[in-house]
């Protein structure tokens, strides 16, 4: 077009595309682009869209199972639970955007995430968010805590989706580069799924939504996939602006739509805008797609083609819909007081071809745009700084005579204290589902007319995946699975958001290929499909990555809503006991962190059958009846697991407990290490034998470990009184200390 810039290497690179690139761009069309189709190859060959440093190493995650009805490759995974419903599921990652500006990037993160639910036909029920921050000593750390907070709760409270759990995580790993993991789960009818497809010549391509604007543009490509540097300031506005208020009409007028068999195929409108969904959803259905972007609903005069088709600007979907029945669609959109203009419509060529006030602007295949960036096949290095570290030489580290300052500042530490303060400015109620609210293991949500309910939980240890990538990874997949299980479901199904530093490192590189098999290997073991998922790259600021951080949710099904099963002590006289075993371990803990400022030392060893053993244990206690609580051993090893179940326990009062254990370990090891396979739970007196007996057929360790009742925590360790402690006094602790950092109480 007519002063568009000319074409020049220096502009190539400005699109963050490579000279090599270039070339075979230049090669696959057998011509050059204009500035418009260079932005579309720029956005679509990003590192955000087309996964060219990831998907070689994605190849090997297990995606199949009997009850997958869609997995990888469409805007979320979909799991069959029978009764005639399937879940739809995935976690995104809007992290840069919400480091630049917390509100709108935690925000829009958000509405991103639910499109891609709503998208495949289902309703959004509920949303879990990962979230990691750095130093809470930072000032500017509160500064983002605060906006994501404010941004995740404003967004979902508007749409009437419940916030029902998740993780916050503090280090200062993350200083320079936040992580914001968003996770939503839709319930939708098994036989009413909806694909991102356009086939069909002569189906009516429906634009839906807000206007289009300036915001944006150049998201996918220039601020999702590069790392920060002095310049990230300036990138501001590539920043989405997102309308919760509109977000929750595009819900109920897509559901709406949805309900008439004249629609063929929906995607929405998220990293790289329009030019995504029309490429996408013409090369899926091997078919191609004609538009004029002249009858595009714009909210700025003056918009260039080019920036129309690279706008970010959020709540927009585009529909395919078949011919004759434009007229009712757009009506039914009208009602909910949403823009909707036919575009464009289905045709029978493998290309995009679009114009623009009469002159056409892009004519590209499909192929080159969607699939033609080449897989890279990056160089992988084991990190030195793993040698360094490798080894926590216990003989070194002081062994307190007593327990209670380390317990109390591990109670304190924004990593093990409440999030209360983060979940209590979330709506976890509307709807009126959620069974479990935030705070126990996993959220559990009913399934209307049914006897079901579905189990979700976010997990990433990342200390552990610092210090071993594959282990790490691998470990999360078991929390994660473990976490659903002392809920009482049973896990099927799982999405990951795979956040990792610079892809052009080699060593980047060498965690991300160990972390990837390490949750292959667990998901084949586990036999958990992975459906969806998601990669961001590029964390990284001023050369400084953050721990590798593969963050993972898991869905579980639940049969009976009746057994679900919570971590609270329910009496006070109830045993407690320890479901596996515990290792002379503190690599990684949060122990060794907060007490000596040491990330370091071997992560937790895994042993993958013993913790399928204990968990199918667990399991079977609650579906028989046998236990009141269930909790898993995570941060803080297992002093921290017993007193967060007195805290949670169902009277105005907390219950204490009095824990006696006998172990020839190091007594700081034994309370406060993360050895992985562990639960601790509480069943009346009576029914010990019979635990005992069951345990034995497992061949898993159960010990009798305490009693709950009384007003203190106490603890003695062969005898000896190691922490005695008010159970007030410690809830008060471990129930304050985040909002005070946040700097929201005094």
């Amino acid at each position: 077009m007519q002063n568009e810039p000319e074409i020049t290497l220096q502009l190539v690179k400005d699109h963050g595309l490579t000279e090599d690139e270039y070339r075979r761009i230049l090669d696959l069309i057998g011509r050059k682009p204009n500035f418009t189709e260079l932005g579309i190859f720029s956005v679509m060959w990003s590192e955000h869209c087309s996964y060219k440093s990831s998907r070689p190493f994605l190849k090997n995650l297990p995606t199949e199972g009997p009850n997958v009805l869609q997995g990888p490759g469409e805007n979320a995974g979909v799991i069959d639970i029978g009764d005639g419903f399937a879940v739809v599921f995935k976690i995104e990652s809007h992290n840069h955007p919400s480091f630049i500006e917390p509100h709108q990037g935690a925000a829009t993160g958000v509405g991103g995430i639910m499109r891609d639910i709503f998208t495949m036909g289902a309703r959004p029920i509920a949303l879990l968010d990962s979230l990691r921050f750095g130093e809470m000593e930072d000032p500017r750390t509160r500064f983002l805590l605060n906006g994501v907070v404010d941004g995740i709760s404003s967004y979902g409270n508007c749409t009437g989706v419940p916030t029902v759990g998740g993780e916050v995580y503090f280090d200062s790993c993350y200083n320079g580069n936040i992580l914001v993991n968003a996770f939503c789960l839709g319930l939708a009818k098994s036989d009413g799924i909806f694909l991102a497809k356009a086939g069909g010549v002569g189906n009516r391509i429906l634009y839906v939504g807000s206007k289009t604007g300036r915001d944006g543009i150049h998201g996918a490509s220039l601020l999702a996939s590069s790392e920060f540097d002095e310049t990230t300031e300036e990138k501001r506005p590539t920043v989405q602006v997102g309308d919760p208020f509109t977000e929750k009409l595009l819900i109920e007028a897509c559901l709406e739509i949805m309900e008439f068999n004249w629609v063929v195929g929906v995607q929405d409108m998220g990293a790289a805008g329009l030019t995504s969904s029309s490429f996408e959803m013409a090369h899926r259905s091997e078919a191609g797609v004609r538009m004029d972007l002249s009858k595009v609903p714009l909210r700025e005069e003056g918009m260039t083609p080019y920036e129309i088709l690279l706008s970010e600007s959020q709540e927009r979907m585009l529909f395919v819909i078949e011919p004759g029945h434009e007229g009712e669609a757009i009506a039914i959109l009208e009602k909910w007081g949403l823009d909707a203009a036919i575009i464009g419509e289905v045709i029978d060529e493998p290309g995009v071809r679009i114009e623009f006030k009469g002159k056409e602007v892009v004519n590209l295949p499909t192929f080159p745009v969607v699939d033609g960036a080449l897989d890279l096949k990056r160089e992988t290095k084991r990190p030195k700084y793993l040698d360094k570290i490798d080894q926590v030489n216990l003989t070194e580290l002081p062994e307190p005579s007593r327990g209670d300052k380390a317990f109390l500042k591990l109670l304190a530490c924004p990593n093990i204290a409440s999030k209360e303060w983060v979940y209590e400015q979330y709506d976890h109620m509307v709807r009126l589902d959620t069974l479990v609210l935030p705070g126990s293991d996993a959220a559990v949500l009913r399934i209307k007319g049914t006897k079901k309910a579905v189990a979700i939980s976010v997990d990433c240890n990342s200390r552990f995946c610092y210090l071993d990538p594959y282990n790490g990874a691998a470990i999360a997949v078991a929390e994660g699975c473990r976490n659903v299980t002392c809920s009482g479901a049973k896990p099927i199904g799982l999405t990951n958001c795979l956040n990792f530093g610079n892809p052009e490192k080699p060593e980047i590189m060498w965690q991300f290929e160990q972390a990837v098999k390490g949750i292959g290997d667990t998901c084949l073991f586990f036999d958990i499909p992975v459906v969806s998922g998601n990669v961001s790259l590029y964390n990284e600021t001023k050369g400084e990555a953050i721990f590798p951080t593969p963050t993972v949710a898991v869905v579980g099904l639940i049969e009976d809503q009746k057994k679900i099963m919570t971590q609270g002590f329910k009496k006070p006289g109830h045993r407690i006991g320890l479901i596996g075993f515990t290792l002379e371990e503190l690599g990684g803990s949060e122990y060794l962190k907060v007490l000596f400022d040491k990330t370091e030392g071997k992560a937790p060893a895994l042993d993958r059958k013993n913790e399928k053993q204990v968990q199918e244990f667990c399991l079977e206690l609650i579906q028989k009846g046998l236990i009141q609580s269930a909790h898993d051993c995570s941060e803080g090893g297992l002093a921290i697991a017993v007193a967060e179940s007195c805290f949670a326990a169902p009277e105005e009062e907390p219950l204490g407990a009095k824990l006696e254990l006998e172990s020839s370990l190091r007594r700081d090891t034994l309370l406060f290490g993360e050895s992985q396979s562990r639960i601790v739970i509480s069943f009346p007196e009576e029914l010990t034998d019979q635990i005992k007996n069951l345990a034995l057929s497992y061949n898993v360790d159960f010990s009798l470990i305490g009693i709950t009742g009384g007003s203190k925590f106490t603890v003695s360790i062969n005898g000896q009184e190691y922490i005695k402690q008010e159970i007030e006094s410690i809830k008060n602790i471990w129930k304050t200390s985040l909002g005070r950092y946040a700097g929201q109480t005094t």
